[in-house]
């Protein structure tokens, strides 16, 4: 168990950096062999950093100029809570839908458990309801 939240919570801004510098080899290596994804809609949780892989690379096909915006930070014992901006432009295929060329704009609301200098664990509630608004057929809804 890690309880320096310090060195926590700079260890979430440079997961998120390397996100966003496309550097997926270079996120995976900040998380533990058997890292847990809790994530929305699955029936149990996710193991292992290949798992995180893949939908970090989902996302980035689907939004390759991906810019996250950390914009509330708090540690706390072995814990990191944040609440993170995501902005980008549907240029890739995402969750079956083809590029839109659409500017989005989401949220997610992300809770990090920490071991040693790793992230172990994670539970993130992006707002996926309006990701894929952004992104559907039909007329831009953005204001």
């Amino acid at each position: 168990m890690s309880m320096n939240p310090e060195k926590n919570m700079a260890l979430m801004r440079t997961a998120y950096q390397a996100m966003q510098s496309r550097d997926v080899d270079a996120g995976a290596e900040l998380l533990t062999d058997d890292f847990i994804a809790n994530v929305p809609g699955a029936p149990d949780p996710l193991i292992g950093r290949e798992v995180w892989k893949l939908g970090t690379r989902a996302m980035l096909e689907g939004f390759p100029d991906l810019r996250i915006e950390v914009e509330d930070i708090f540690g706390a014992d072995d814990r990191v809570a944040v609440r993170v901006h995501f902005r980008g432009t549907h240029q890739g295929a995402f969750q079956g839908i083809e590029a839109t060329q659409r500017q989005v704009s989401f949220r997610s609301i992300e809770l990090y458990r920490f071991e040693g200098d790793k992230i172990a664990e994670e539970w993130v509630a992006p707002d996926m309801s309006s990701l894929m608004q952004q992104i559907s057929a039909g007329p831009d809804h953005r204001g």
